[in-house]
């Protein structure tokens, strides 16, 4: 009887490991969790109108709870630069999410008064066409990073998808997916696109509970990524 023969992966090949970004935190016991559940990163929203903004004194108790090597993302919404520096100087940041209506030279303004690298968040609207994108990412060609969130009424975390094929392969690399994901569609989303990080933040939340963090879905999330990984 014969047995089957492992196939090994091509010799300098490894898997893709998509990045995860849980946003939108405000409690002590949901960064511990996502710190236990393996994400790269987590999102502190200093937006005084969100649900789940947090103010400097919150974000400094928060982040007391991360070991090393776990990125601290600050979201900002059109900030002044004295918002920045109060921020910068006090949480401690690794990377700026400007989410606003913010032009280049004004992220690069404020990424430079906190010192710290950067990603913008680019709102993707129904009429939206690949070009469109590509000449985002030219005009924001010093970010660290593109975030592609739904357009939606605000400044995201509307829980809406939007139509993943927008996305040229060329931009994948530098893409950080949002906008309504959750642990049923991102495996899709990544299959799809291969961005290097997927964002989420309303799509683990109780349900009716904005800024809410539940944590069965914070760990389903997580695990569909992983999933969606190594298929």
């Amino acid at each position: 009887m014969s047995s089957a023969v492992p196939v090994s992966p091509a010799v300098g090949s490894t898997p893709h490991r998509t990045r995860i970004k849980l946003c939108g935190l405000s409690r002590r016991a949901d960064v511990e969790l996502a710190v236990d559940l393996g994400a790269d990163a987590i999102g502190f929203v200093f937006y005084p109108p969100s649900p789940r903004s947090v103010g400097v004194a919150e974000a400094i108790d928060l982040a007391c709870a991360l070991p090393p090597f776990v990125s601290v993302v600050g979201l900002f919404v059109n900030p002044t630069v004295d918002w920045i520096g109060e921020v910068a100087s006090n949480v401690p940041l690794t990377m700026l999410q400007f989410h606003g209506d913010e032009t280049a030279a004004q992220c690069e303004e404020l990424a430079s008064v906190a010192g710290l690298p950067w990603l913008r968040a680019l709102r993707v609207a129904a009429d939206t066409q690949p070009r469109d994108l590509v000449e985002s990412a030219l005009n924001y060609s010093s970010a660290g990073g593109l975030l592609f969130d739904t357009l939606v009424e605000g400044y995201g975390g509307g829980g809406k998808t939007f139509d993943w094929s927008l996305i040229p392969a060329e931009l994948a690399r530098r893409a950080v997916l949002s906008g309504g994901l959750n642990a049923q569609n991102v495996g899709d989303a990544i299959r799809r696109v291969r961005p290097h990080a997927v964002d989420v933040s309303s799509g683990i939340e109780v349900p009716g509970a904005r800024g809410v963090k539940d944590p069965a879905r914070m760990a389903a999330f997580v695990r569909a990524v992983r999933a969606a990984d190594v298929e």
